[in-house]
């Protein structure tokens, strides 16, 4: 049962040790060597960025005050903001993310706090800024907000939010981006908190500061509660702003609509199962934030499994290699470097452009028949009768891609027995025979293999997955208690 993990850091990590998030599979030797290739290649390619640039000169604030005691939360809001700006590499034609403002200031860190922030920051550009060094001042540019995942070695999980905006002033400029790295995983939340970061951009960076310090200071709430922040802005007065998290806890970080929007029902039932079976799949999309919503939306249909392979919402140029890699992954790659996807195989290559040709630019050729017919045919009954509103649709969605999992595996914890998965004996009690040629591969996944081991270690027969299990099995029984009655009646 237990399997030989193997995982890289993803995102934000010192450039002498910076990797790409999970990779987590059995690989040969031949593929470990191709894997510790290509970050070794990243990482010198990364000590020369570093090595060129100049150190970065923050701007003015006011005196920060004592970090607050984070006991009193439980959970900060957010560990750090960064403002990401573009800066003109000496001579040459080309521009360079670095970092020119960061909050909190490493003067006001402990040391472990500090340590951990070397190992977070000094990567977290290349992700504000994927494109790499092909820029030109711009006179106009839509603001966009995106997200990514950071995965420390220890599997343990940051979100990196990010807004990228043009400064204000008039004639050509380059655009600036506001990163905030948290363990709350709420993209909505962080969309909200970016608005009142840019309205005081507009009057002054120092109007940041006093915002942020007060939502550190802020306890984070619960799913579906709400927090309110008391800020002062200069000829406006104190504000007060309510930042509510999504009740259903496990999908605040997702919104569906987005895979609605690129792709028809048929086309989301074939990603939906080639992400089950772990495959090695390419989004391309030309705009950050429709590949940060399509791959976090894709994930989460898998609940309440968890993708545990490489998964990188905006791939960098200067990571682009990844992109050869062995193991299953999940990544969003903007179109401009389709060109150097050079080998299609074993790939699926989905196009989210709006004026695509063809949605698949390269795929296996099997994902229609991977789902039984009888499940594929409920979900999309399922899909047909969905509304476009966020919270509904949500839930409508997450249920229906829920039920394919519990209608062919829900039955695991019942061949659980001395903390052991009793593999055949799962098997044997699968409801019908048609879902076997599912569940077989399925069972085999990384992401499958760890649920189950999590479960071996600590069961939780009061989970959500389990609840909904039992729910279905309730409705079954009543179903066939009507079914003999009805049969008694007409007999």
């Amino acid at each position: 049962m237990n399997r030989e993990k193997w995982r890289t850091a993803q995102q934000l990590h010192t450039p002498s040790d910076t990797g790409v998030l999970a990779c987590g599979s059995e690989m040969d030797l031949g593929a470990m060597k191709k894997i510790s290739s290509m970050f070794s290649t990243l990482q010198e390619k990364l000590h020369r960025s570093k090595r060129s640039a100049s150190d970065p000169s923050a701007p003015p604030a006011p005196r920060p005050e004592p970090a607050p005691d984070r006991s009193h939360t439980g959970q900060l809001f957010f560990e750090y903001l960064l403002v990401v700006s573009l800066r003109k590499r000496k001579s040459e034609e080309a521009y360079e993310p670095h970092i020119t403002y960061q909050f909190p200031k490493r003067e006001v860190m402990g040391r472990r706090q500090r340590e951990e922030e070397e190992k977070c920051m000094k990567a977290a550009h290349l992700f504000c800024f994927p494109e790499g060094i092909n820029w030109a001042p711009l006179t106009e540019y839509s603001s966009e907000t995106f997200s990514f995942v950071l995965t420390e070695v220890d599997g343990s999980r940051r979100n990196g939010y990010c807004r990228r905006l043009l400064p204000g002033g008039s004639g050509a400029r380059v655009p600036e981006a506001y990163c905030i790295i948290s363990r709350v995983a709420c993209f909505g939340l962080f969309s909200k908190i970016f608005d009142e970061v840019e309205k005081r951009r507009l009057i002054s960076k120092a109007m940041i500061y006093p915002f942020m310090q007060s939502l550190r200071e802020a306890p984070l709430p619960a799913p579906g509660h709400t927090v309110r922040i008391s800020s002062f802005i200069p000829e406006a007065g104190t504000e007060v702003i309510s930042l509510t998290r999504p009740a259903d806890s496990w999908l605040e970080h997702v919104d569906f609509r987005s895979l609605f929007r690129f792709l028809t029902d048929e086309e989301l039932l074939m990603v939906f199962s080639a992400a089950v079976m772990e495959r090695r799949i390419i989004f391309l999309s030309e705009e950050l934030s429709t590949l940060s919503q399509v791959l976090h939306a894709v994930a989460a249909l898998l609940y309440p499994f968890v993708w545990q392979h490489t998964f990188i919402s905006i791939v960098p140029t200067v990571l682009i290699d990844v992109c050869a890699a062995p193991t299953p992954f999940l990544l969003g790659v903007q179109k401009n470097m389709l060109d150097l996807l050079t080998d299609h195989s074993d790939l699926m290559i989905v196009d989210l452009s709006a004026g695509a040709q063809t949605r698949f630019i390269s795929r296996i050729g099997d994902e229609e028949s991977l789902l039984p017919a009888k499940l594929r045919a409920g979900l999309l009954t399922s899909l047909s009768a969905r509304t476009p509103h966020a919270n509904e649709l949500n839930r409508l969605v997450s249920e229906a891609f829920l039920t394919v999992f519990i209608k062919t595996v829900g039955h695991f914890s019942e061949h659980i027995k001395s903390r052991r998965f009793q593999k055949k004996s799962f098997l044997k009690a699968v409801d019908h025979r048609a879902h076997l040629s599912f569940v077989k591969p399925f069972i085999q996944t990384q992401m499958f293999d760890l649920f189950v081991q999590e479960e071996e270690k600590q069961p939780n027969p009061n989970g959500f997955f389990q609840q909904k299990v039992s729910e279905h099995r309730e409705r079954k029984r009543r179903e066939r208690m009507k079914g003999r009655w009805v049969r008694g009646v007409v007999v």
